[in-house]
């Protein structure tokens, strides 16, 4: 395994992220983003040379989409994703136009909150959520791409039971141990023996449960939450998982970059100690 960190795509943002990693001795990374205006063919290039020059891997391309969003569990059944209708035609382009960036870059890795994924299979929404995702999927398919769906929102067993009945086999989980317990969802270190075959990246992030019905539990640094991470890092190998942890760390200024350096520290102790 190996240590990567979440560089997001903003005019001068990345740059800065990069060289912070870099300096910090990260090179491998995710590269999020939410504005489909920078996912053209010049940016494209623009990155890899930097990236390159860095010695920077990119291991996903992780895709946002347009439109409101609150993370929340009130407003965001009806905000996130391509599960509220409303909003289910434009975000699926999204999501192909950012595969198509993706593929400029390289990768054939794609990640997205999908939303609040009905738990019911009987729920009158759920048909159309399960043919948007194998439409994405069989489109992402042509060009040899996944599709990954980052956990947060659904349980594993929902999130398992998608994949199942889409079948295309290129459908995948970006598993947020933090996520799954934030909105209350699930052990990390129990989803593993859910879905553990199909986590294909995994993210450094730590928090603690809710404590009312309508917002997620607080973010945390990581080892200062509810993820037993020497434990969850044990498991993800014990099923299999080679790849980057990959720290995020939700805040911002001076106090993001220190934690991001204490995170590095600390998850590679564990990996010398496995």
């Amino acid at each position: 395994m190996n240590v990567g960190i979440c560089i997001r795509l903003q005019d001068g943002l990345w740059q800065e992220q990069l060289r912070h990693a870099t300096a910090n001795g990260i090179h491998h990374c995710q590269l999020v983003s939410w504005l489909p205006e920078y996912w053209t063919a010049e940016q494209a290039e623009i990155i890899k040379r930097a990236f390159a020059q860095a010695d920077m891997t990119i291991t996903a391309f992780w895709c946002g989409w347009v439109g409101p969003k609150k993370w929340n569990f009130t407003e965001g059944p009806e905000t996130l994703g391509i599960v509220p209708v409303t909003y289910r035609h434009i975000r699926i382009q999204n999501l192909l136009d950012g595969a198509a960036f993706a593929r400029m870059l390289g990768l054939k890795d794609v990640i997205t909150h999908m939303g609040f994924i009905p738990e019911n299979a009987s729920d009158p929404n759920y048909p159309g959520v399960r043919a948007a995702v194998r439409y994405l999927a069989e489109e992402l398919k042509k060009h040899d791409q996944n599709l990954l769906f980052e956990t947060g929102q659904e349980t594993p067993v929902t999130l398992l039971r998608l994949i199942e009945e889409v079948g295309t086999g290129n459908l995948f989980i970006n598993l947020d141990p933090a996520n799954l317990i934030v909105y209350g969802k699930a052990n990390p270190i129990d989803a593993l023996d859910v879905f553990g075959a199909y986590v294909r990246g995994v993210h450094a992030k730590d928090g603690a449960y809710p404590t009312n019905g309508n917002d997620l539990g607080p973010e945390k640094k990581v080892g200062c939450g509810k993820v037993n991470f020497p434990a969850f890092i044990k498991a993800l190998k014990e099923h299999g998982y080679d790849g980057s942890i990959t720290i995020e760390r939700e805040i911002k200024g001076e106090q993001q970059l220190i934690d991001i350096v204490d995170t590095r520290h600390y998850l590679e102790k564990i990996f010398a100690e496995l």
